[in-house]
């Protein structure tokens, strides 16, 4: 299942244009800021898909009937662009658990890359949602790489994947080569373009220079 936010009108669609803009994004904070506002709205779309129970809560004049999800979550980031969109979804899901994971591509010959896994922390998934983010779905390689690492951890009751921003030819490449039945995509905006380097076009440059500074 593929959720596309940015096709209904609403204010999610003001901290995308910001985060593309080339002049806004010159701004270090406002681009973390939105990322991570972003990733609240995610958040809340995601808590409409979770199970529920209702419970009793005392009020200081009677009681209150309920409905609160009842799912256990681990939000899982790749560093280090996705640490801003990983904070917004964990300041609704703030008894998550979470995990991390350090990648990176190393390039060959002719563009050609790999992707690098040097560090994976991750409580059990057994039975429990996942929740993986990254802001950028480019060939979707790397985040097919990390669902399957984090399997080691165990086997989620659902799957949802959210990037702001992803290349059709990424989010198809997900598509083919993870178990959709129980993945949900919750994307952005889909970008037509990858280019041989594999940038989306017109994405919106390097997520983790612009939120963090450019690397050496």
């Amino acid at each position: 299942m593929i959720r596309e936010l940015g096709k209904q009108n609403s204010i999610f669609n003001t901290f995308l244009a910001q985060m593309r803009d080339v002049t806004i994004q010159k701004d270090r904070m406002r681009f973390r800021r939105n990322l991570e506002r972003v990733g609240e709205i995610f958040a809340y779309e995601i808590s409409k898909e979770l199970r529920y129970e209702q419970v009793r809560v005392q009020t200081p004049l009677g009681i209150a009937d309920m409905q609160v999800p009842v799912d256990k979550i681990v939000l899982g980031v790749i560093l280090r662009a996705g640490l801003p969109l990983h904070q917004g979804l964990l300041n609704y899901f703030d008894n998550a658990e979470n995990a991390f994971i350090a990648a990176y591509r190393k390039y060959g010959k002719n563009n050609k890359f790999t992707i690098q896994f040097e560090y994976v922390s991750c409580p059990s998934i057994e039975k429990k949602v996942l929740i993986l983010v990254d802001p950028m779905m480019a060939t979707g390689s790397s985040m097919e790489l990390a669902y399957r690492a984090l399997l080691e951890k165990g086997t989620p009751v659902h799957t949802h994947i959210v990037a702001p921003i992803a290349s059709r030819d990424g989010m198809e490449y997900v598509q083919r080569n993870m178990p959709m039945k129980t993945v949900t995509l919750w994307l952005g905006a889909i970008d037509e373009e990858l280019t041989v380097k594999s940038y989306i076009v017109p994405g919106l440059g390097d997520a983790g220079d612009l939120a963090y500074g450019e690397k050496v």
